[in-house]
């Protein structure tokens, strides 16, 4: 935000990739009474949420909600499935798998890290050759973030499936849809995925504090002998009481107000719908990274995230100067560069609650911020991302 002693007339632009900007009819819905968490109102309200999530998730099976951020579901993941030395495969996809994987060693598991450059998804291929070489079944789970937050690159969860099938093998599959959920087409049932993890705060348009864990069968199986301790993250205590609406402990009752509205939101204008906007958002803001001459991190066109695009920034140039030359001028706020990335890169974010108007301004602002910055660009960009959302708004539904 800008400075206290600022005061910037109209709306801070929140550009990052998440938390995402709210709705205003998800605040209304927040800013409900409470209730009593264990009285009759409440029960509706818990199985509707519950029911939604499976919509969004795409699954038939059982979904789980925690008051927790994204973290919290990484860690109910693991240890409702697995036990103290159970080795686990992961792909160095960028930040949040590396977060996701440095979680894993603290929890006591052996975790062999796919080395990646942080501009791939993970490498299906590669799974498979080293499952294949695991003839002992010694590797229990493989766990792959979807969308890559830090990097903007997509990962073929599909064909990682595929791929382990291919071998045989009967690990674990667990993916991490933090910053894809409501975003990116997803389908928990159809790609044969054991435990899925979600956030309240990108895709469904909520504030941080709940996460997500849809399970499979196979995965319900594994926590009947998985030996890592668990208490509040334990799956056995959420389901036993869930059926009926309530939860073991005190529930973010209000989250749930806006996540029943966000829920009838997504599903109003269709998932399917929801997808595509995003997608058509990111081609628009790609065509103005490329009109300005600047290079996209993510390499593989068909890896591109439709929720967010990380921009290399040029040699000698601080990508955090030019985010503050953003923010103190234009008042919006874009991603950062994570980790290795750090001062490399910016990121800008185009999901949640988001038009073609607001995308023009989020354009606009970054045009204008390199010109204040003195990064070297061609002019040009937003003019390139106003071509194609006008072209291609034609063929959207009235």
């Amino acid at each position: 935000m800008m400075p206290l002693h600022s005061h910037p007339s109209g709306r801070h632009f929140l550009q990052i990739p998440g938390p995402t900007n709210v709705p205003d009819r998800v605040l209304r819905a927040i800013d409900n009474v409470t209730i009593d968490h264990r009285g009759p109102e409440f029960g509706e309200l818990g199985r509707a949420v519950l029911a939604g999530m499976k919509k969004i998730f795409k699954t038939e099976g059982d979904v789980i909600i925690y008051p927790a951020s994204g973290t919290g579901a990484w860690e109910a993941a693991l240890v409702n499935t697995l036990s103290p030395g159970d080795k686990i495969l992961m792909a160095e996809t960028g930040h949040f798998a590396t977060l996701w994987k440095k979680l894993a060693e603290r929890l006591k598991l052996q975790v062999e890290f796919q080395e990646g450059d942080w501009r791939h998804g993970a490498d299906p291929e590669q799974i498979g050759k080293r499952l294949a070489a695991d003839s002992g079944h010694e590797i229990k789970a493989v766990c792959v973030v979807h969308n890559e937050t830090a990097t903007g690159a997509v990962s073929d969860v599909a064909a990682v499936r595929q791929a382990i099938d291919a071998t045989g093998h009967p690990a674990l599959l667990m993916v991490d849809t933090i910053s894809s959920l409501g975003s990116v087409d997803y389908r928990h049932d159809e790609w044969g995925v054991d435990v899925t993890v979600a956030g309240s705060q990108k895709g469904l348009m909520l504030p941080p504090g709940l996460s997500f864990n849809a399970v499979s069968a196979k995965a319900l199986k594994a926590s009947e002998t998985a030996a890592l301790p668990r208490s509040y993250w334990d799956w056995k205590e959420m389901l036993a009481i869930n059926p009926s609406g309530y939860f073991p402990y005190t529930p973010a009752t209000n989250l749930l107000y806006g996540l029943r509205e966000a829920q009838e939101m997504l599903q109003a204008e269709g998932l399917d719908n929801v997808f595509a906007r995003h997608k058509r958002h990111g081609e628009a803001t790609r065509r103005a990274v490329r009109a300005w001459g600047l290079e996209i991190l993510c390499v593989k066109p068909e890896a591109y995230s439709p929720a967010l695009t990380a921009v290399v920034m040029p040699e000698g140039h601080s990508a955090d100067a030019f985010r503050k030359v953003v923010l103190t001028h234009f008042n919006m706020s874009l991603g950062q560069g994570l980790g290795k990335l750090s001062d490399k890169v910016f990121r800008i974010g185009h999901l949640g609650d988001f038009n073609d108007l607001t995308l023009c301004g989020t354009l606009s602002g970054v045009e204008m911020g390199l010109g204040n910055a003195g990064v070297p660009h061609n002019k040009g960009g937003v003019q390139a991302a106003l071509d194609y959302l006008a072209q291609t708004s034609r063929a959207q539904p009235a």
